[in-house]
This record gives C-alpha cells, sequence and structure tokens, in this order.
C-alpha cells in the first residue's frame, strides 16, 4: 500500500468518544472515552477533525461537538449508547437495567434509539433510560448568540485523543478506565457552560495539554440553524431547508449527521447539552452507575460512502440516508421530492435507490434496464390491499397517472408464472429473509423476472421474489433491509407464492424482520400495508 492510500484509508478509520456518569453515595463522578480521528492527505488537503467533551459533574453541564482544524471540508456523524446498572441497598451486587449489557464492555452498551418524531423519547430498549436520565439536545439561549470554545492545540491527525475538558476524559490519555477516578483531561477549562467567551485566550506553552505550544483565541461554534431533528423529519423539510448548521438523527440506528460540510475552522453546534440525572435516579438507595458512550466518525465528502456502511447496523440506517449524504455533499437537496413535468425527468442520471417525484407521484428509482427502458416503483404502499385485488387497485391507479406518464409505459406479460416455495425451503446465508442463496433450487420462482413483453400490456405490475432479490444490495435498488420497508414502516407484498393456499411473500416490517422477507399466511388486509405498484418505463416513447 501507497503512503498516499494508507492515509486515505486512516481518513475512513472511525473515532470514539465515550462519556461516563457515576454515582456513589450521591457523590457524581465523570469519566470520558473520546473518540480520535484520524483525517489526512487527499488530494494535497490536509484533513483533520476533533471532537470536544466538556463536562462538569456539580451542574451537569455536557457539551459535546466537533471542531474541524484541517484544511479541507469535511463530514460528521456521531452515535450516543447508554449504560447503567443500580446497586440497591442490601443487594450483593448491580443489575443493569438493560438486560445483557456489562458496564466494562461498551461494545454491549444499548444504542440510543428515538422517537421518529420526538428526539426527547427513547423507544426500544433506549426506553428503559427514560426514568433516570435527560438528555439536552442542541444548544438555545434566549437572546444569546452561539457559544465559544477554545480551538484544539492537537492537530496530529494521527492522535486519537480528543478534547476532553473538565470532569470529562479522554479515553487514551485516561487509560480506557471506567472507575469515575481516573484523570484524563486533555484540554483546558473546568467544563462548566459558558467557560470561554469572546476576547479569551490560553497559552499552551510547557506544553500543559497535547499538542503545540502556541496560543490560541477561544472562537465561536456555529449557530444553530434548528434543534437537532430525526431523519424522518428532515425529509419532511421544504427543499431549501435540507442543508444547514444542525443535527439530524437517523431514528433507526442513532447515528446523529451534521447536516453540513463542516469547513475549515469551523466548529459544529452541540450535539448535547446537558445530561442530568432525574429525581428518581437520585432517590435509589444504593449507588448506581450511569454512563453514555459516542461513537464517532469524520470523513472527507469523497468518503460520505463510508457512511452507508451496515456492518455494525442491527437495524441498518434510514431510507432516506442516501439522499440526505448527497444532499450535503452537494451542499443542495438533489430534488428528492421536487416535482418535475415527465420530460424533464432524465432517468439515465438516476442512482438506484433514488426518491424522486413525477407528474405529483412519488417513486423509488430501482434499475437502468437497457434500451432506454428502467423500472420503478410507487413509492407509498396501497394499504389495506391484497393480491387479489391487484387487477382493480392498480388499473384505477394507473387510469388516474398523467398521461406522459401513461406514455412512457412499456408492456409486461399479461400474466406471471410465479411458481411457489416456503420461506423454510431457501437459504439465506449471512443474513437471515434478505437475499435467497438457493433460488436455482426452484427455477420457477427463480424465472419469474420482469421484463418488456410486446405481446403484453402497458401497465403497472407487483414485483417478484427474484425481482426484489436481484435488486437488493449495496448500490441497487434497495440497498439495505431500511430500504425495501415501505414509507412510514409499511409491508408491501410480492406476488411469489408461499406453500399454501393463502400463504402469500411480501416485505416485512416488524422490527425482527426489517425489511426482510416473509412468506406467511394473509387472509386479510391491514392498515399496515398492501400492494406497491411497479412500472417499467421509456422516455424515448
Amino acid at each position: 500500500m501507497t503512503p498516499e492510500k494508507k492515509k486515505r484509508r486512516q481518513l475512513r478509520n472511525f473515532v470514539l468518544l465515550s462519556l461516563l456518569l457515576l454515582l456513589v453515595g450521591g457523590t457524581f463522578a465523570f469519566q470520558a472515552f473520546n473518540q480520535r480521528a484520524i483525517n489526512d492527505r487527499i488530494n494535497e488537503n490536509f484533513f483533520g477533525g476533533r471532537v470536544h467533551d466538556y463536562f462538569d459533574r456539580d451542574t451537569e453541564n455536557k457539551d459535546v461537538f466537533v471542531e474541524n482544524f484541517g484544511e479541507g471540508g469535511i463530514m460528521a456523524r456521531v452515535r450516543l449508547s447508554e449504560f447503567m446498572d443500580i446497586q440497591r441497598a442490601g443487594e450483593a451486587s448491580a443489575t443493569p437495567v438493560v438486560a445483557g449489557s456489562t458496564r466494562d464492555n461498551v461494545e454491549s452498551w444499548t444504542n440510543l434509539r428515538l422517537n421518529a418524531n420526538n428526539i426527547a423519547e427513547r423507544v426500544g430498549d433506549s426506553a428503559a433510560f427514560n426514568q433516570y436520565s435527560t438528555l439536552t439536545f442542541g444548544w438555545t439561549r434566549q437572546g444569546e448568540t452561539a457559544p465559544w470554545y477554545m480551538p484544539t492545540f492537537n492537530r496530529d491527525n494521527t492522535d486519537l485523543r480528543t478534547a476532553a475538558a473538565g470532569h470529562a476524559r479522554d479515553w487514551i490519555a485516561g487509560a480506557g478506565a471506567t472507575d469515575g477516578v481516573t484523570d484524563g483531561a486533555t484540554h483546558p477549562s473546568d467544563g462548566t457552560d459558558a467557560y470561554w467567551s469572546s476576547g479569551d485566550s490560553f497559552n499552551n506553552s510547557g506544553p500543559i495539554w497535547p499538542g503545540e505550544e502556541a496560543t490560541h483565541d477561544a472562537a465561536q461554534n456555529l449557530q444553530q440553524d434548528r434543534a437537532p431533528i430525526t431523519m424522518i423529519q428532515w425529509a419532511a423539510l421544504p427543499l431549501e431547508d435540507r442543508v444547514g448548521n444542525f443535527w439530524v438523527i437517523d431514528h433507526q440506528t442513532g447515528w446523529a449527521y451534521w447536516a453540513n460540510v463542516l469547513q475549515s475552522g469551523e466548529a459544529t453546534s452541540y450535539l448535547l447539552d446537558a445530561a442530568e440525572m432525574t429525581p428518581a435516579a437520585k432517590d435509589i438507595s444504593g449507588q448506581y452507575y450511569y454512563g453514555i458512550h459516542v461513537d464517532s466518525q469524520l470523513v472527507s465528502p469523497d468518503h460520505r460512502s463510508e457512511f452507508m456502511s451496515m456492518d455494525d447496523e442491527p437495524l441498518w440506517h434510514s431510507p432516506h440516508l442516501l439522499d440526505f449524504l448527497e444532499s450535503v455533499a452537494n451542499g443542495v437537496d438533489l430534488g428528492s421530492i421536487e416535482d418535475l413535468p415527465a420530460h424533464e425527468v432524465d432517468f439515465t442520471t438516476m442512482r438506484p435507490g433514488q426518491i424522486f417525484t413525477m407528474e405529483g407521484e412519488q417513486y423509488r428509482y430501482l434499475e437502468n434496464m437497457g434500451s432506454g427502458n428502467h423500472m420503478i416503483i410507487r413509492n407509498q404502499v396501497f394499504r389495506n390491499t391484497l393480491l387479489t385485488q391487484e387487477d382493480v387497485v392498480f388499473s384505477s391507479w394507473f387510469d388516474g397517472l398523467d398521461p406522459a406518464v401513461q406514455a412512457m409505459v412499456q408492456p409486461v406479460p399479461n400474466t406471471f408464472t410465479t411458481g411457489a416455495v416456503s420461506p423454510n425451503s431457501l437459504d439465506w446465508g449471512d443474513l437471515d429473509r434478505w437475499v435467497p442463496t438457493n433460488l436455482v433450487d426452484y427455477p420457477e420462482v427463480e424465472a419469474d423476472v420482469t421484463q418488456v413483453d410486446t405481446s403484453g400490456t402497458p401497465r403497472a405490475f407487483t414485483l417478484s421474489l427474484a425481482d426484489v432479490a436481484r435488486l437488493s444490495g449495496p448500490g441497487r435498488g434497495f440497498s439495505n433491509p431500511a430500504g425495501r420497508v415501505g414509507p412510514d414502516d409499511t409491508w408491501w407484498l410480492i406476488r411469489t407464492r408461499g406453500s399454501g393456499a393463502n400463504h402469500v411473500w411480501r416485505v416485512y416490517r416488524n422490527p425482527l424482520l426489517f425489511g426482510r422477507f416473509i412468506g406467511g399466511e394473509l387472509n386479510s388486509s391491514e392498515n399496515a400495508g398492501g400492494l406497491r405498484p411497479a412500472l417499467i418505463v421509456n422516455p424515448s416513447n
């Protein structure tokens, strides 16, 4: 590996920030395990970013943000996970609030999951922490401008330590201790709110703190354009508001993304402004331990695809993430919901999975089929519908499409030979019910792939199991399980039959089978799902 390639790989390595809060006998102690950013030279631009973590145990002030000290712009994301155990008076040992998690193994801690429409409410396993701690996201003070910070003195972009101040402590400097006592601060200030202000400076001669011996002047965080929101709320914003200085939290994975390219010399607004224990925690008779751990990644915009990785995601990212990243990297929204006339839609430049609106109807682009043909699918699901209603529902929908869209639609077979296969007959590889690996053993099912058929009729159709399988995977129309689920967490039917008379295949929405295939019995329609029509279009018609 050449030095330049090695540097580019370093830029993609993740950085780790962990903040731990401990209360024993009514006294708080705090330690921070902080992320380190490996950002290096790309095209002769010096990339560098560092996470700041300021904490004061007495006031419970907690400031978490990202600084760009390099020359090139960067994109940032962080993810919180929590842990708490309680040892009540008279008990011999502590019991974790979430079963299966342990204090010393931060990988077992619970990733923060938030209500899709209310970041103040934790959901799932995270809900166990609602009664014990309150997290304050973002920063706002009536009539005040953005807060001030001291820029990092540590400008070595191969050094993984962060700027941990006050009672916060860095993971490396603190030797990874989880005892709430070991020191590990790497940056000046006592961690109290508004410690730095305009005109302040600090001389790091000695050096006192890691980094260069220099005098730095206090700088100002960016003013947040809006309070942190979820990815669902981001997708509902007007096009002109989708890129800016604010945090966007993917409620499915817990990753929080800065909605702008962070330029040289800039620092984000606060993701977290306070971590306060509730009266219920302070009334515990005995002792408890509560910790917040933060994973972080900083990358240059041309490496934004690193944020699409599914390797460590139990539920995988939001289907809006790709649009979000492209919007941020390009500084504008790419028109995922802009309503375009049919003749202005350029299918040749679309990427698989892109959401677009044409003549008042929203679609998901699936693939370029060649010869000018493109497969698309209605983004929304027709709820409370069954396969037995397909002809009526699809004909009514198709007849209501704009004539310019109807003219593009290509003919497909009037009937499909779907075959049948039970879920237990298929092998799934590493990810259960994602893509079957032995469809070849069921030739009739494998052969049911939708194609243009000039002897057929221009019409809408339901995808087959073989269609969905070949369209699933990185860089395809359904790049991950979250992308396969219909909007608003809806399941949708596919035309392949299961083993029983009423057994049909569908893409499911249950959290345990999120976006995966199931093939069970379905006798009645449900508001949670239904039919989803697809089309093959050719704009040259």
